[in-house]
């Protein structure tokens, strides 16, 4: 492993704070080869697929929290690089807001994965497969993140119904694909409106989730957030490992959500009683 630490760049974090994502080439290309052993033992464990079913390539599988369910998984919050940029964008007292492993299926739309004014919320993506633009890699839109921008807005309003608005399909909507190998990195602010087309039944994807630690004025807000684990029918956002194993720096990125998150089983437990399977995403 690597041991050097990523501290962005004054450029970097400029180009984030603009275009709301950023890229690594190969920043993990000395740890892929574990990681994609790991990723296959968890859904070996699981079934093969979504809910002890095996993936059938039609529908997302998804794991949620994915990086619990292994040692060797849970040591990426650790890895210098991975903690180094988290640093970098969130603070030294980042949280750690979950994570989840996938089989990827067809098309994915345009989407934000939260549109939160005021608290940063990032997302860091590992894909295991060779992606281009046209196989499924992941498509962003540069500076649709910056809530109360007429142009942000103006696509979160319209991007949906980008056939008629704008005369074409989601797959030509003007967007930067971030074309990736195994061992890359990208990195996007949950603002940032994302999408891919055109890949396979079994694109093997996974993503953490981290945050700016709430003030002590907004933990309600985190409360909510924490609430909508619940359509993943788990009971705590993490798993045995991550806690088990964790050392004193990686409490840290924990202990905010730990404190907060007694009122998730019984949302669980009632979303059971709903929900034929737990949630695809």
């Amino acid at each position: 492993m690597d041991s050097t630490p990523i501290h962005l760049t004054s450029q970097q974090l400029s180009f984030f704070q603009t275009f709301g994502y950023l890229g690594f080439p190969g920043l993990l290309s000395d740890r892929i080869g574990e990681i994609i052993g790991e990723f296959e033992a968890v859904w070996s464990e699981r079934g093969g697929g979504h809910h002890g079913r095996p993936h059938d390539g039609k529908a997302r599988s998804c794991i949620v929290p994915f990086l619990d369910q292994r040692e060797k998984l849970c040591s990426l919050l650790d890895d210098p690089r991975i903690h180094g940029m988290a640093v970098s964008l969130l603070g030294e007292d980042f949280n750690y807001m979950g994570s989840d492993g996938n089989y990827y299926a067809g098309d994915t739309g345009w989407h934000s994965d939260g549109w939160h004014r005021d608290i940063l919320h990032v997302k860091i993506a590992l894909y295991l497969d060779p992606l281009t633009r046209d196989t499924g890699a992941l498509r962003v839109i540069p500076g649709s993140h910056r809530i109360g921008d007429h142009y942000a807005d103006g696509l979160q309003e319209g991007v949906r119904k980008s056939q008629d608005l704008w005369g074409m399909g989601g797959r030509d909507v003007p967007a930067v694909a971030l074309e990736t190998r195994p061992g890359d990195v990208v990195l996007f602010n949950h603002n940032t409106k994302h999408a891919s087309f055109g890949g396979s039944g079994r694109r093997r994807m996974f993503t953490i989730n981290l945050s700016q630690r709430y003030p002590e004025d907004r933990i309600e807000a985190l409360r909510t957030y924490i609430s909508g684990a619940a359509r993943f029918w788990i009971d705590h956002v993490y798993g045995e490992a991550m806690v088990r194993t964790a050392g004193p720096g990686r409490l840290r990125h924990l202990d905010q959500v730990m404190a907060n998150d007694g009122h998730l089983a019984e949302l669980s437990r009632q979303a059971r009683l709903k929900m034929t399977e737990p949630s695809r995403g």
